[in-house]
């Protein structure tokens, strides 16, 4: 079973978000959070799998909530997923930066939000194509090299970089494997040499180290 928390300051969204995932058979809602501080502190308390995390809520937003949940060493296995309203870039931006592992509508479709959960649960990242757009334009707009980081990929090999590249452009693993002409296997085993080698959690991670660290460019075209 995939453990989910729900934060959302509306109780009405919050059940029917937990009417949508208890009716799914290998999901299960562990707790509801009404604010970011309930959120943290249920998190650290339930250790769920995936939260879904409203930007907009009282006592801290979305945004705090999710950094000092990533930021927590003993709760490595829980990811976020942000879900809001409102589709702007700084959200899109400091969520990820906060250690989110997705970032979607409220509007999405269920069956899209259900996989969506799975997705992030199972390790990957998770990006609806406008989020992806406004990001990179984000980058393009305020690179913020703040922690550039430039030794970062020293241990990086040729060909793994080549695969970051192309993750950071939106590919999956299917189109990474055809368009590098690799088995899924060998894709699979370069991302999560990725994973290691930089310290992140997930796909959606690896993004943002390729436009930090300069080995991407917003302006450069795929």
């Amino acid at each position: 079973m995939i453990r989910v928390l729900i934060a959302d300051d509306q109780a009405l969204l919050r059940g029917s978000f937990r009417l949508l995932v208890d009716s799914t058979p290998d999901l299960v809602t562990v707790a509801e959070a009404g604010t970011g501080a309930a959120a943290v502190a249920l998190s650290a308390e339930y250790r769920p799998d995936v939260v879904l995390m409203d930007v907009r809520m009282p006592e801290m937003d979305g945004i705090e909530a999710t950094r000092r949940i990533c930021g927590d060493p003993t709760g490595t296995g829980t990811r976020v997923i942000i879900l809001t309203t409102f589709d702007l870039d700084e959200y899109v931006y400091g969520a990820l930066r906060a250690g989110a592992s997705g970032f979607l509508l409220k509007d999405t479709p269920p069956a899209d939000l259900l996989a969506g959960i799975r997705v992030v649960a199972a390790g990957e990242g998770l990006l609806a194509p406008t989020v992806t757009r406004r990001l990179i334009d984000e980058f393009a707009r305020r690179p913020e090299p703040a922690r550039p980081l430039p030794r970062r990929l020293e241990a990086v090999t040729e060909r793994e970089r080549e695969v970051l590249t192309l993750i950071a452009r939106g590919l999956s693993n299917a189109e990474l494997a055809a368009y590098l002409n690799l088995s899924p296997t060998t894709v699979k085993t370069h991302v999560g040499r990725l994973l290691t080698k930089l310290a992140v959690r997930d796909r959606a991670q690896l993004v943002i180290v390729a436009y930090e660290t300069g080995l991407v460019q917003p302006s450069n075209p795929r």
